[in-house]
């Protein structure tokens, strides 16, 4: 008898783990998926002729299809079993990485990167609410949650470093020679369809429950936000801005869109989204700044990632260590916040968290060049590198850190307070509005802060005397011209890079005021569940 009273707990922990581990490698493929194309970018742009002003689209277009149908997704977990539809999910984003290593042209890619968000829509709200389901209030869950946030924030560092490594480790096989930058999708095929195998041995399928799907919501919502997005990405373009006829149509559009999608929800017997899911203060607060902070964290690495290798000439695994130490920062303010979670409220942690990853990106906005005429002549004519003048140590380095460690506080604390008492049937839903505020706020912040970028680099000219009409003065070396011209773009993406990390400061900080002024979840609550019938 003791013998199997023993035994018992020893499995159950081993089950859990095995559980874990495998939700959280789903996770990691997920989310280092948005991040790992980055150092690509200038690859992919190069290889398949895709210009600058669609490149945020690879981006974009892999977080808009995943955030835009995370809600869907989530409910088919609710209606037919959470591990059925992470198996779904994963064995899609696999499929659809293949697709995206043999694309040979940009609407290939971009369509893959779209069925690669669906896909991973599926997996992510299942896997987030199998950890609800599978492990008991108190500090098992916390663990469990802290180490799947924990997921979520390194997992786009590493995604950054393994998309340097294999952006340039193109190899060749049967006389046909892979691009680097193929890898980058590749390399998810196996970790996919390992994880879908995998899946019916360590987790348990959940509870189905009775109702139908929202597919007019998933609609609207959908093309509501795909429609914004293009809207703000057309505004950013210098051939057309804000005035231009599609812009303002796609915006208009867009809205109007996501408009309908709120009076489909009010009158929906089964909505997609739920409003009771939101009808606590404390949880509508967590939902607000997850919208918030990842758009900043998006921000940091496109922007960052785009310009260490552009204008400071680092080669893609250079770049991709660069980005290293924010592994480190996350796992340091993981461990952290777990332990604080139980003791502190999570106002408290989340607070101080947002407050942090808001100085870092003002402290990245403080990044700075000289950009005079003079200094980029000279620069040209002796082969020197804008870069130059920027130290990766005391400039970048504290700041990627500061930011690790601000954004690991933010997103433990707030994981928690999003899904704790949530009905059994809807913590699918939660799940998955909580992954839709990451990635559609992630996607629209980046489309916006893209459109601040490009605006402000369009209207930059140097400082100090005006350039030649030439480009290098009259009678100049054509090559030294030419050199002059990629040097004063790369001034002029550094000043739109730096206004777009201003203003990504400033949506921290208004994630922080939320927090501050709405989170008043008690970190005693997070130890239990709620009594019966006060489930909201």
């Amino acid at each position: 008898m003791s013998d199997n009273t023993s035994v018992a707990p020893e499995r159950a922990a081993t089950n859990h783990t095995l559980a874990l581990v495998l939700i959280c490698v789903a996770q990691l493929m997920v989310v280092l998926d948005g991040t790992i194309a980055n150092i690509a970018l200038p690859y992919i742009g190069d290889d398949l002729g895709i210009g600058d002003a669609s490149l945020q689209w690879v981006v974009t277009g892999y977080a808009l299809a995943f955030g835009g149908l995370l809600l869907l997704g989530g409910r088919l977990g609710d209606l037919y079993g959470r591990r059925l539809i992470f198996i779904a999910g994963v064995s899609v984003f696999a499929i659809a990485s293949l697709l995206g290593g043999l694309a040979t042209n940009e609407g290939l890619l971009l369509a893959s990167r779209g069925l690669q968000g669906v896909g991973a829509a599926l997996a992510a709200p299942s896997a987030l609410a199998l950890i609800t389901t599978t492990f008991p209030a108190g500090p098992e869950r916390s663990r469990a949650f802290a180490v799947y946030a924990a997921m979520s924030g390194i997992g786009a560092a590493v995604g950054l470093l393994l998309g340097g490594w294999l952006t340039g480790s193109g190899f060749d096989a049967f006389g046909t020679h892979v691009d680097g930058w193929r890898l980058t999708f590749l390399i998810n095929v196996p970790i996919g369809l390992f994880a879908a195998a995998m899946a019916p041995r360590v987790l348990t399928e959940s509870e189905r429950h009775t109702g139908w799907l929202d597919v007019p919501g998933a609609i609207t919502a959908t093309l509501g936000l795909l429609s914004v997005v293009y809207g703000l990405s057309r505004a950013g373009e210098e051939a057309h801005g804000w005035g231009d006829t599609w812009t303002i149509t796609a915006l208009t559009v867009g809205v109007a869109l996501l408009a309908v999608f709120v009076l489909v929800e009010r009158r929906q017997e089964h909505p997609l989204l739920p409003f009771r899911v939101l009808a606590s203060p404390s949880r509508a607060a967590s939902f607000g700044a997850m919208f918030l902070m990842p758009a900043a964290m998006f921000a940091m690495f496109f922007f960052l990632s785009l310009f260490v290798q552009n204008v400071m000439g680092y080669s893609p695994l250079k770049a991709g260590f660069a980005f290293l130490p924010f592994c480190f920062g996350m796992v340091l303010a993981a461990g952290l916040s777990t332990n604080l979670v139980g003791k502190v409220d999570p106002r408290m942690i989340a607070g101080v968290g947002t407050l942090i990853a808001s100085f870092s990106l003002f402290m990245f906005s403080r990044i700075s060049v000289d950009d005079s005429t003079r200094h980029l002549l000279q620069l040209a004519a002796d082969g020197g590198t804008l870069g130059d003048d920027v130290n990766y140590w005391t400039a970048i380095l504290p700041w990627v850190l500061t930011m690790a460690f601000g954004m690991g506080c933010t997103f433990i604390p707030l994981t928690l307070t999003a899904v704790h008492n949530l009905r059994t049937e809807d913590s699918g839903i939660g799940s998955g509005v909580l992954n839709t505020m990451q990635q559609v706020g992630g996607a629209l912040g980046l489309a916006t802060l893209s459109t601040v970028a490009i605006h402000t680099a369009g209207e930059w000219t140097p400082s100090g005397a005006a350039a030649p009409a030439s480009g290098a003065g009259a009678g100049a070396d054509p090559a030294v011209a030419a050199r002059f011209g990629e040097l004063a773009g790369q001034a002029a993406f550094t000043e739109g890079a730096t206004t777009a990390f201003l203003v990504a400061a400033g949506m921290g900080l208004l994630a922080s005021l939320i927090v501050w002024t709405q989170l008043r979840v008690k970190h005693t609550e997070l130890a239990t569940e709620a009594p019966a019938g006060v489930h909201v």
